[in-house]
């Protein structure tokens, strides 16, 4: 188990809800299981959208991905667990990512994206799965210039112990601290508990906190209350630490993602790709991209 460095007792947060994510399709028609936004929450604040892109095999020449479309306003974060998905947009970044990698693009100002299985997939085949977030910027940072940032599995930062282990993307989780760069105070970790271990994951007080599960289970909060594969836990107490218990009998280790996040706290107006503070800044982004100032990603002279 991992320790608090703090010399008073841990507190555990406890659960405010567990969510089952539901199945919808989106991109080219590919399915994904989506927690939120949904009927049980719009946003937790500052997350505006967690996909599980769904465990897929696609025959060759027949993969889809999502074709170019258009952001402004927040930031897409991509994780990859299994397949590999190759990123193309209109500032000229380019990037190819697999199991274990992740890409943080932030839209800012507005942007135009695609993001499809590798050349190598589309014509060889394989499985894809992986993992989309959205998260929110501040007003101050919402037309901030495009930026991409490449994370590669092997320059995650690692922590491990007894009966787990964990590869963090961004922020200082379990005493490791990740290579993303991030405009607000964001913690992103890939979790894996195996049975008959219980860990408590230290968090900052105020911030936001969810847990989401790809296979697996374990009881979680200070209810122990059941977290099942394609469930999100959403801690209800702004302090403390999440508890993660996978029992003694359990037949598969705990594989999820551990968010956390300062919370903004601003007005926010949404519409599809877009994300701001206002109708009219919304009307302005629609406006923008439909007059092409958003740009458009450069042809590659390949198919």
């Amino acid at each position: 188990m991992y320790d608090c460095p703090a010399t008073t007792a841990p507190t555990t947060r406890s659960v405010e809800q567990i969510i089952p994510a539901s199945s919808t399709l989106e991109g080219g028609g590919f399915e994904v299981y989506r927690s939120f936004p949904g009927h049980a929450g719009d946003s937790f604040d500052p997350f505006l959208l967690l996909d599980e892109m769904a465990p897929h095999h696609h025959p060759p020449g027949e993969a889809v991905g999502a074709p170019a479309h258009p952001h402004r306003g927040f930031e897409t974060v991509t994780y990859i667990l299994r397949g590999e998905v190759e990123h193309r947009d209109s500032a000229g970044n380019h990037g190819v990512i697999g199991p274990g990698d992740a890409q943080w693009m932030t839209a800012g100002d507005g942007i135009v994206h695609s993001e499809m299985p590798s050349g190598r997939i589309q014509t060889e085949g394989g499985v894809g799965h992986g993992l989309q977030l959205w998260v929110n910027l501040p007003a101050a940072l919402r037309r901030t210039p495009p930026k991409y940032q490449a994370l590669p599995a092997d320059q995650m930062a690692v922590a491990s112990g007894t009966g787990w282990s964990a590869d963090v993307v961004a922020g200082s989780i379990l005493g490791a601290t990740g290579p993303a760069s991030t405009h607000t105070p964001i913690g992103f970790a890939r979790l894996t508990v195996e049975p008959s271990t219980t860990l408590r994951v230290p968090t900052t007080d105020g911030h936001t906190a969810l847990v989401y599960a790809f296979a697996g289970s374990a009881a979680v909060g200070a209810e122990g209350r059941d977290l099942l594969a394609h469930h999100l836990a959403v801690f209800a107490d702004r302090g403390g630490d999440i508890v993660l218990a996978v029992d003694d009998d359990a037949t598969e280790s705990l594989d999820c993602i551990v968010l956390t996040g300062e919370p903004i706290g601003e007005p926010m107006t949404r519409y599809g790709p877009f994300v701001m503070n206002t109708s009219a800044e919304i009307d302005e982004a629609i406006s923008d991209f439909n007059a092409g100032r958003m740009g458009a990603i450069a042809a590659t002279g390949t198919t």
